[in-house]
């Protein structure tokens, strides 16, 4: 009998441990996701209600159970042992669009989260007495991996916070190590990227119609915070690079000023100041005096290109350096876009340059008005830089979209999928709707969870996005519950909508419903999927 439970409380403990596993690469992995900012991740428990999860409402039910009936340990042990395989097996299931990436950082947390699990169940064995019996003390064990699983939030804080330090010095180290390199290459030309949205895609165009005449580097995918511009410089910078394309994220204020006191950039584009990451920034106000950190750290001899389809953009006094304007609607605008037309091969527009009257006639096979907002600025930074016309006309023409980013694709069935799946905003939602209300060859479809990160404005922006839904689409699948009422008032807010509104609660029953109704020649829009990380 004894050996039976040795082998019995000894497997329950093993289970209790591989659920704990899982669950704390779960919460390094959301960790990762707010930059390992306490605040940010503190911002994400409050919103997300994963600390009130259900497995964690249960996770408690079964360590307070297991602790009351400490004196019958058969039932506490069948009790964990249930708990521990079911959740083990929902969470080894689970699939995430933005896994974690396991770096020498995550490494160290790990390390620390070892060290933090080890301390909780010496403090439980301690509790339990000097003189109890080892299967008390694996008992005991289980129960205090059930109490880690149900703090494993505060585990992860206590590892961050613990870190801190050691994470310091050695982003000071690599920062050093950074700046010699650049300091050796007193002739390479920086370019600083930032914006509310569209600097990403800024940055692919604008490498693209560089590379047509200089050796260019550019920040890889959303490497835009200090450490990612410092990898890049670390590993990617050669010694015969002439210019460095370096995209600049905010999180809060003095992110971009930190970059740029880094690589000190001599031009710098403005893509937009709109309300993206209203949490965090709580005003536009403060998104655009973060994000004009970029053209307050340029040189005298500098230029600034800035947006001017943005009031807060367009309002801001600049006048340390050089400032061009460009966009799509402004009127005051130097450099504007005309006669935009899509075609099955893409967008043909004119540039208009305001200032002498000149017009360039230019095509590319991107789509919607924000992707020729982002060209515009490319051009005027090309033309800077002293790039021939033929090599910028001829390098748009072989441009692609950035993946995830109003992308086409097109299915051997016959359905053209436009994916504008990454990080939605109020502008880009609202440009890529338009461009699907144009498509013409079959009924159009939409598949949203709503905006994120909108802050007070949350619910407006969302309610009028259901309403641009009406205007250009036939059937809205909704995913999720997290904007589904702002996004259903919206869309039962414009009279006579006809628009079929389907509700499901997560991506892959999108895809299951899709599949059921999907016809040849339809047109399918993917417009954001964050929100199935964050919920």
């Amino acid at each position: 009998m004894d050996i039976f439970a040795y082998c019995l409380y000894s497997f329950v403990v093993l289970l209790a441990l591989a659920n704990v596993v899982v669950e704390l690469r779960r919460t390094a992995m959301m960790a990762q996701q707010n930059s390992y900012r306490i605040s940010r991740y503190m911002r994400w428990l409050k919103t997300s209600g994963d600390t009130t999860s259900y497995s964690r409402l249960i996770g408690f039910c079964v360590f307070f159970a297991s602790v009351a009936t400490f004196t019958r340990q058969g039932w506490g042990v069948l009790l964990i042992g249930i708990f521990a395989a079911g959740s083990w097996l929902t969470l080894a299931r689970c699939r995430y669009k933005k896994p974690l990436v396991v770096t020498a950082r995550v490494r160290r947390i790990f390390g620390a989260m070892t060290l933090l699990c080890l301390l909780v169940v010496a403090g439980f064995q301690l509790a339990a007495g000097i003189n109890a019996s080892w299967l008390t003390r694996l008992y005991v064990g289980a129960v205090s991996l059930v109490a880690i699983f149900c703090a494993s939030h505060i585990i992860t804080l206590g590892a961050v916070w613990i870190m801190l330090p050691v994470e310091r010095s050695i982003a000071k180290g690599y920062v050093n190590d950074a700046a010699r390199i650049l300091r050796s290459m007193p002739n390479l030309k920086v370019i600083g990227i930032t914006g509310s949205y569209g600097k990403t895609s800024t940055k692919y165009f604008l490498y693209t119609l560089l590379s047509e005449q200089y050796e260019t580097l550019m920040t890889p995918g959303s490497y835009n915070t200090t450490m990612g511009v410092v990898r890049t410089i670390r590993e990617m910078m050669k010694p015969y690079t002439e210019v460095f394309i370096c995209e600049m994220g905010a999180k809060q204020p003095g992110d971009i000023k930190e970059i740029c006191d880094l690589v000190h950039p001599e031009i710098g584009i403005i893509t937009a100041v709109g309300p993206q990451h209203l949490e965090s920034f709580k005003t536009i106000e403060r998104v655009g005096q973060t994000k004009f950190e970029l053209v307050d750290s340029l040189p005298s001899d500098g230029l600034a290109v800035v947006n001017a389809d943005f009031p807060y953009a367009a309002s801001r006094q600049i006048d340390n350096v050089a400032a061009v304007t460009y966009g799509i609607e402004a009127k005051d605008a130097r450099f504007t876009a005309k006669d935009i037309r899509y075609t099955p091969r893409g967008t043909e527009f004119t540039l208009v340059d305001n200032a002498d009257g000149s017009r360039t006639a230019y095509s590319t096979s991107l789509l919607g008005q924000c992707n020729v907002s982002n060209l515009i600025a490319c051009v005027i930074v090309a033309r800077q830089l002293g790039v021939p016309d033929e090599k910028i006309r001829r390098a748009m023409e072989q441009i692609e979209a950035v993946e995830h980013r109003l992308s086409v694709k097109r299915t051997p069935g016959g359905v053209t999928i436009l994916d504008d799946a990454f990080n939605s905003n109020p502008s880009g939602s609202a440009m890529a709707l338009q461009v699907l209300g144009q498509m013409t060859t079959g009924r159009r479809l939409v598949v949203t969870p709503g905006m994120i990160e909108l802050g007070d404005r949350q619910y407006e922006l969302n309610r009028q996005m259901g309403e641009a839904i009406v205007r250009h689409c036939d059937i809205a699948i909704i995913v999720g519950q997290y904007n589904r009422q702002a996004l259903l008032d919206g869309i039962a807010a414009e009279e006579g909508s006809t628009v079929e509104v389907i509700t499901v609660d997560s991506f892959a029953e999108s895809q299951t419903r899709l599949a059921g109704i999907l016809k040849s020649g339809d047109v399918v829009l993917y417009e954001n999927d964050l929100p199935d990380t964050f919920k």
